[in-house]
């Protein structure tokens, strides 16, 4: 088996040891340099593999292939906006890759660039009619626009062809409105089976059957098939809780005190939502987007890119360039995030940007924008990481795989929020998911005051707007607050593992 068979399939060991053989070889020729980038991608070392995949493009510029990897490795490490510059060259310079169009798609898609993304994705179908991937996300964008049965048979036209299109198996299962059928079951737990299945589909279609078998009450099931798929996605990609946390603790040291930044008023046009996925983020932006006077961005890239342009302007990574930075250096950074982010503000004055790791750049926030809102999710911590567990998430959330991670992660999440809040009390308010619930329209009403927005009624009607949601919780959304999203109670003792991992009493029926 070849190295890029072996890196295909996410053997990550296999292919560091069929490469190794090459390097010793050939330690310059391009394409084994392009080999040895995407496995310090996956191993979460993208700055080397940008540093290696640059060595490989400058013998082969004109390669559309090596483009596409340098558009595929920037996109892994967040740089989306250079990542589509480089998957533009690539498709032009051959029209007909397919990988190419479909990778641009994937980028634009994260820079909530949809219409494009479309585009993208339509003309990757056009050459490839059979590429499961592109229609499964042409199928992800119905399900943004609320044409749920239309994606739904997308999906099972996937499936039927694909049996083993993990991607098509998780998409209905997010739908999250309808429920799988025993054939559904046998048809996945088949499709496991298959020597052929990639790693990718064996960890979406593990996801969907632990859906399918929590909705068949058979928990047990369900949970060993999550730690199966989790187990998986943690061997393609590991992740560093312990150089997490010191990061985190890093950049809560060096705002406090808050330094001197940009002047007041700026920012004043964004409400930042910042969260642990599966909190209620969604939501929150789902509420405020029905009032006239806000647009519902989803999550944008761009304060992580514009914190990432510094660093790289100024030669070391955040946060160790905060020291140096002037009140003029912020308004700049402040301005230059208003700029990228013009967009949103065509139709409306005011706009929400909810990626949910903001959180740890909550003092930033502060110095760039000091006008700005910033609403920080919080739900039960059990529910939170338990829905987290259940989720397909992408690799930046590598921190979900394991019940120790979920922790770790939360723990960190909560320290800090607790020290932006006592810094920041009048610019940040920390949002209960359960408090919501309990009084929608009083906590609604107190939500829109924090913002600086009338109530509207509208806003409490929030489940009536159908404007496009792209996130695991868009169909959910449209539908009125339910009391009874609660689930790790059905799991009983199978969840106390988790609960001792959050210093949580076990289960007491």
């Amino acid at each position: 088996m070849s190295a890029g068979q072996a890196l295909d399939g996410g053997r990550l060991d296999d292919a560091d040891r069929q490469l190794s053989r090459a390097l010793a070889v050939y330690p310059n020729h391009p394409e084994v340099l392009r080999l040895q980038a995407g496995i310090h991608s996956l191993r979460g070392q993208h700055l080397d593999a940008l540093r290696v995949i640059r060595r490989a493009l400058a013998q082969r510029p004109q390669d559309p292939l090596y483009h596409n990897t340098l558009g595929s490795l920037l996109g892994t490490a967040g740089d989306y906006e250079s990542a589509i510059d480089a998957l533009r060259v690539a498709c032009n310079l051959q029209p007909g890759l397919v990988i190419a169009w479909y990778n641009l798609g994937v980028m634009l898609t994260k820079s909530v660039r949809n219409d494009e993304a479309v585009d993208a994705l339509q003309r990757a179908v056009s050459l490839a009619p059979n590429h499961a991937a592109a229609r499964a996300l042409l199928a992800d964008m119905l399900r943004t626009r609320g044409q749920l049965d239309e994606a739904a048979t997308e999906y099972r036209q996937l499936i039927a062809q694909y049996p083993a299109a993990g991607i098509a198996w998780w998409g209905l299962a997010d739908l999250k409105t309808q429920r799988f059928t025993e054939d559904d079951i046998k048809c996945m737990r088949s499709a496991l089976q298959l020597p052929a299945t990639s790693d990718d589909d064996r960890i979406a279609i593990g996801f969907a059957l632990a859906k399918a078998l929590d909705d068949s009450g058979e928990y047990a099931d369900s949970l060993a098939a999550l730690e199966q798929a989790n187990a998986i996605a943690l061997h393609r990609q590991a992740w560093h809780g312990e150089k997490f946390s010191d990061n985190v603790e890093a950049i809560g040291a060096v705002f406090d005190p808050p330094p001197a930044g940009a002047p007041e008023p700026l920012g004043r046009e964004v409400i930042f939502i910042a969260s642990l996925p599966r909190a209620g983020s969604t939501l929150v932006e789902q509420i405020l987007a029905s009032h006239s006077s806000v647009e519902g961005a989803g999550e944008l890239p761009d304060l992580p890119y514009v914190l990432a342009e510094e660093s790289r302007r100024r030669g070391k990574p955040f946060p160790q360039w905060v020291g140096d930075m002037q009140p003029s250096d912020w308004e700049r950074l402040g301005r230059r995030y208003l700029e990228r982010t013009a967009h949103w503000r065509r139709r409306r004055p005011i706009f929400t940007d909810k990626l949910p790791n903001n959180w740890i750049y909550i003092g930033a926030i502060r110095a760039m924008l000091p006008g700005a809102r910033i609403v920080v999710c919080r739900r039960d911590p059990l529910e939170t990481c338990f829905s987290c567990y259940r989720q397909r998430l992408d690799s930046s959330s590598g921190y979900t795989r394991t019940f120790d991670d979920l922790a770790r992660f939360w723990r960190d999440f909560d320290r800090s929020v607790r020290h932006w809040t006592t810094l920041h009390p009048i610019s940040v308010r920390e949002h209960s998911y359960e408090a919501l619930l309990a009084e929608p329209e009083a906590h609604i009403r107190e939500l829109l005051d924090f913002c600086g927005l009338p109530f509207e009624d509208a806003c409490v009607h929030f489940h009536e707007n159908q404007r496009e949601v792209r996130s695991p919780s868009a169909t959910q959304v449209r539908q009125p607050l339910r009391q009874d999203m609660a689930r790790a109670p059905r799991y009983g003792n199978l969840l106390d593992p988790l609960r001792k991992a959050l210093e949580l009493p076990p289960w007491r029926p």
